[in-house]
């Protein structure tokens, strides 16, 4: 059997060459368009279109079989660094697919989604039905270049969408996130229709058959990669965040299912870039990706790979052929039927299905006619199967960098007749006072509990808490218990077991973890992506060995990765959930995290009481000459505070109450208000402090902890 050989020296010099050409060209020329707001991909597109048989090759030939491939071997190689960019995009665009968002806004997004697929599909296969022979790739050829045409005319490219809504500060609002999840949509119906009629071209025949035969492969392939394939999935990123050492081990595990879930659909004679799409829906269904991975994985692909996909995609363009008038013409009509078909198309499907306003059905078409990206890869493998002939390639290309160009300021001049009502200014309000905190986003919750001979009941208070955190957040909860010796394992799982049931979310992890550091193995898993650490600690004076908990508890706060959520115990019934939630706040960072949380937890039947608590001047010589209108001064900014603080009731559809009060001493005067008004928790922000050998609060939140006859909760984030 013969070894495989490396390509040329030749070879390998020319790719070496082209990368460099190409990619320096490609960012340097998406950085000019980007300084004049544009879309960088189209700066990259530009870079190969100036760099190919368009201008420089055209004018310096010695230019192709450098820069323009003339080999085999060489047009090989570059395409299969080129594939790259291809495969790394679709992931992540499949990671950004967010399938809540979707259901959220599921009416006017899949309204938007149908009217613009129908509209644009049917005109384009139209378009392609009375196209000129010249302009196919053989007169055989005519149905399936018109089905491409007409899918890819119905696609639209999410990241030239979502550049633009951010530049235009759009994506957090109601439009932006529906146009976001129709765009969503529109790409995974086209990905599945482009399959289909990529099937169909590999095959021999195009009759009810062959089509049924396509689309179950498709389905099959979906249907596999959201169950085994998610089941695989997240095992791997779970068991990798928890026990790999090897740097980048999560990052190999997300590059390994894109090529894995590409393999497959190559197998099965559809498009490898429809297993990155996929891949990344699933690892984004998965969860548990940590933001440093995603951010490694575009910088990756955004700043390599992408660009020299799409220089080499321009490189492939031509436009010599728009020297022909009836050549240019037709370009100028391509441009019109997309443009007029996606913004029909949406509009229709706005106002019937969505029953949208005017201007609002009006925004979405002038938002998702940008093709861009999406647009070009289509045609690329349309080329290179082909499908297309390469005057056809070049009109798409064509359309895809004029209405990407031509979207932004139609939108820009839509939206500015389109003010925000009521709830969606509510939401937005509320997501900018989140957008600071440490807790606004919560996936993972790690709550390490120890078998306790009290049963189920000693779990309630954390319980109570979680479940209201898991009514506005999806919550993975894991319950971890570390047994001393490796024969007690089975014990602790079947405690977990048993307060299973308390905890009312729908993804649980149960583990017990034999250890004789159980400080160490809790912080091994916290780093392993956790949002938040939740511990619950007694109260016992024999147990806190010198701390204000315990020693596992006080070396954890102190170095927990992620934010600390301590729990301590209190009188509580079976029902308990906290209807009256006290919150002490003086203005610091600490306490306003604490506030926030209390809104979070909060639902309709929730008051929480934002109180301050100013001390009053002992008595002595400084209290008989305190200056009276520096204490009105001190009140008055406090009272500012607290209302400032509990305004955010209205913003979160939460009941509020405020109050400033003046005590000899700030813990007895909490202690006293949370008893007269029936607490039902006490929640507390905090910052560590360095003690000398244990972790220290301060002493009037330690006296708050240890007195309080309710529980008391407190929130630490570690700078």
């Amino acid at each position: 059997m013969q070894i495989f050989r490396a390509a040329s020296h030749d070879d390998v010099l020319m790719l070496l060459v082209q990368i460099v050409v190409l990619l320096a060209a490609a960012r340097g020329l998406s950085e000019l368009v980007s300084r004049f707001k544009q879309p960088g991909v189209i700066g990259e597109i530009l870079a190969g279109i100036l760099l190919g048989p368009s201008f420089a090759a055209a004018l310096f030939p010695g230019l192709y079989g450098i820069i323009v491939p003339t080999e085999a071997v060489q047009g090989f190689l570059l395409e299969t660094i080129s594939l790259l960019g291809a495969l790394f995009l679709l992931l992540i665009t499949g990671l950004e697919m967010d399938l809540a968002l979707i259901r959220r806004h599921a009416r006017t997004a899949l309204g938007v989604s149908f009217g613009g697929i129908v509209v644009t599909f049917v005109s384009g296969y139209t378009l392609g039905q009375l196209l000129p022979e010249p302009l196919l790739s053989g007169k055989e050829n005519r149905l399936i270049t018109s089905l491409f045409l007409a899918t890819a005319m119905s696609i639209s490219a999410i990241p030239v969408l979502a550049r633009v809504l951010m530049e235009m500060k759009l994506m957090r609002r109601n439009l932006g996130q529906t146009m976001i999840a129709a765009g969503m949509s529109d790409d995974t119906v086209g990905w599945i229709l482009l399959s289909v009629v990529i099937g169909l071209a590999g095959g021999n025949g195009l009759g009810v058959g062959d089509v049924a035969w396509i689309v179950s492969k498709v389905l099959l392939f979906i249907a596999f990669s959201f169950t085994v394939g998610s089941y695989a999935v997240s095992h791997a990123l779970s068991l990798v965040q928890r026990h790999a050492i090897i740097p980048g081990a999560l990052f190999t595990v997300i590059v390994l299912t894109m090529f894995t879930l590409s393999a497959i659909t190559q197998a099965l004679g559809l498009e490898p870039v429809l297993g990155a799409f996929v891949a990344g829906i699933v690892l984004a269904r998965g969860g548990g990706i940590p933001k440093q991975a995603h951010e490694t994985l575009q910088m990756i692909s955004f700043s390599v790979f992408s660009p020299i996909f799409f220089a080499v995609a321009g490189l492939k363009v031509n436009l010599a052929f728009l020297f022909d008038a009836e050549m240019a013409v037709l370009t100028v009509i391509v441009i019109v039927i997309a443009t007029a078909g996606k913004i029909l198309g949406t509009y229709l499907g706005a106002r019937l299905i969505g029953r949208q306003n005017h201007l609002t059905a009006l925004s979405f078409g002038a938002g998702l006619n940008a093709r861009g990206a999406m647009e070009i890869l289509i045609a690329t493998i349309g080329l290179s199967l082909g499908i297309l002939s390469q005057d056809l390639f070049s009109i798409i290309v064509i359309m895809a960098i004029v209405t990407s160009l031509i979207a932004p300021p139609m939108l820009r001049w839509v939206v500015q007749r389109i003010p925000p009502d009521a709830d969606e200014e509510r939401r937005l309000k509320q997501e900018a006072i989140l957008a600071d905190s440490p807790i606004h986003s919560l996936n993972r919750v790690l709550l390490p509990v120890r078998i306790d001979p009290e049963g189920a009941s000693s779990r309630i208070i954390e319980a109570g808490i979680l479940n209201l955190l898991g009514s506005t957040n999806r919550l993975q909860i894991e319950l971890l218990n570390i047994p001393y010796k490796a024969a007690e394992k089975q014990q602790g799982l079947d405690y977990l077991k048993k307060i299973r049931p308390l905890f009312h979310v729908e993804k649980m992890i149960l583990r017990a973890v034999p250890g004789k550091e159980p400080a160490a193995i809790i912080l091994d898993e916290a780093r392993a992506g956790c949002d938040l650490l939740m511990l619950g600690a007694p109260r016992d004076n024999d147990l806190r060995g010198g701390g204000l908990f315990n020693p596992i508890i006080d070396t954890i706060v102190r170095q927990s990765p992620c934010p600390t959520l301590v729990v301590s115990k209190g009188t509580v019934n079976w029902q308990w959930s906290p209807r009256r939630i006290l919150v002490p706040v003086n203005g610091s960072a600490p306490s306003r995290n604490a506030a926030q949380l209390a809104f979070q937890l909060a639902d309709k039947d929730t008051v929480v009481i934002i109180l301050n608590v100013i001390e009053e001047q002992r008595r002595g010589l400084s209290g008989i000459f305190a200056n009276p209108f520096r204490m009105t001064r001190l009140e008055q900014i406090q009272r500012d505070i607290v209302e400032e603080i509990a305004a955010m009731g209205e913003i979160f559809e939460t009941k509020a109450e405020h109050e400033v009060v003046f005590a000899r001493a700030y813990d007895r005067e909490v202690l006293r208000y949370a008893q007269a008004n029936q607490i039902d928790l006490i929640l507390m922000g905090t910052s560590v402090r360095s003690g000398p050998t244990r972790l220290f609060l301060g002493s009037r939140v330690e006296n708050i902890v240890l007195q309080a006859e309710c529980p008391v909760a407190v929130l630490n984030v570690n700078e």
